[in-house]
C-alpha cells in the first residue's frame, strides 16, 4: 500500500514526533511552572524572634558573577509580640513579610547586613555566605509548582530571608517550592565598635525597647543559644 503524496507523510511524521515528545516532557515533569509569570529579580527580606525588636541599619548583597548592590533594604524586621503569656521568643516561628526586590542581581553569593540589637542593646554587623543549597531552592521555587498543590502556579519572585536575633546571631531561610522557609546556613556577626549609626547619633538606638518586650524580658529573659 502506498503512502500518498511522501513530503505530506513525512511531515506528518514530524508533527506527530513533536506531539509525543511535547506529551513525554509534561508527563516527566508534571509540576513544570515554566509557563508560570517570573520575576526578573529576586527579594531580600528580614525577620527577628518574638520580643527581640531589631532596626536594619544596613545591607548589601554580593551575586554570583562579583558585582556588589548596596543598600538592598533596611528598617524593621519581621517579627511580632503575641501576648499569648507563653515563652515564645525561642527558636523561630514566622519568617518574612515584607520583602525589598534586588534589582539587577543574579543570585546571591554574600549577603551584608548591620542592625541595632534593640533589647540588649547592641550593633551587630556580618557578612553573610549564602551555600549553593540556598541559590538551587531559589531557582527551584519559580520554576517548579508545588506536588501538594500543583494546580497553584509557582512564586512569582524567589526570597532569601535573614533572621537576626541577640547575641549577633543570624539564620538564613529561603523558601521553597511549597513557599515553606527551609534554614540553609547560620552565622555569627561582630558587635560593631561604633555602635548605632556607625556613631554619627550620640549612641542613641532607632527606638527605645516596648514595653510588652520588657514585661516578657524580665519574666523570661532573652533566650540566648536557642536561635
Amino acid at each position: 500500500m502506498g503512502v500518498g503524496n511522501p513530503i505530506s507523510f513525512i511531515r506528518n511524521v514530524i508533527v506527530v514526533l513533536c506531539v509525543l515528545l511535547t506529551s513525554g516532557c509534561q508527563t516527566a515533569d508534571p509540576f513544570s511552572a515554566k509557563n508560570d509569570p517570573k520575576s526578573s529579580s529576586w527579594e531580600l527580606g528580614f525577620t527577628e524572634p518574638y520580643y527581640m525588636k531589631v532596626w536594619v541599619e544596613d545591607s548589601a548583597v554580593e551575586d554570583i558573577n562579583g558585582k556588589v548592590f548596596r543598600r538592598t533594604g533596611g528598617g524593621t524586621a519581621a517579627g511580632g509580640e503575641p501576648e499569648n503569656g507563653k515563652e515564645s521568643a525561642r527558636g523561630w516561628h514566622a519568617v518574612g513579610a515584607a520583602t525589598k526586590a534586588v534589582t539587577g542581581a543574579d543570585l546571591p553569593k554574600r549577603i551584608y547586613v548591620r542592625w541595632q540589637s534593640i533589647v540588649e542593646p547592641r550593633t551587630y554587623q556580618v557578612w553573610v555566605d549564602v551555600p549553593e543549597k540556598a541559590r538551587q531552592l531559589m531557582v527551584a521555587s519559580v520554576n517548579q509548582r508545588c506536588p501538594e498543590t500543583p494546580t497553584q502556579q509557582a512564586s512569582y519572585s524567589a526570597s532569601i530571608y535573614l533572621g537576626l536575633a541577640p547575641g549577633g546571631v543570624v539564620q538564613v531561610f529561603v523558601r521553597d517550592s511549597c513557599h515553606r522557609p527551609v534554614k540553609v546556613a547560620k552565622a555569627q556577626a561582630e558587635i560593631e565598635p561604633l555602635g548605632p549609626s556607625l556613631g554619627k547619633n550620640q549612641g542613641r538606638y532607632a527606638y527605645p525597647v516596648s514595653e510588652k518586650s520588657k514585661s516578657y524580658i524580665e519574666k523570661y529573659g532573652i533566650p540566648y543559644g536557642s536561635w
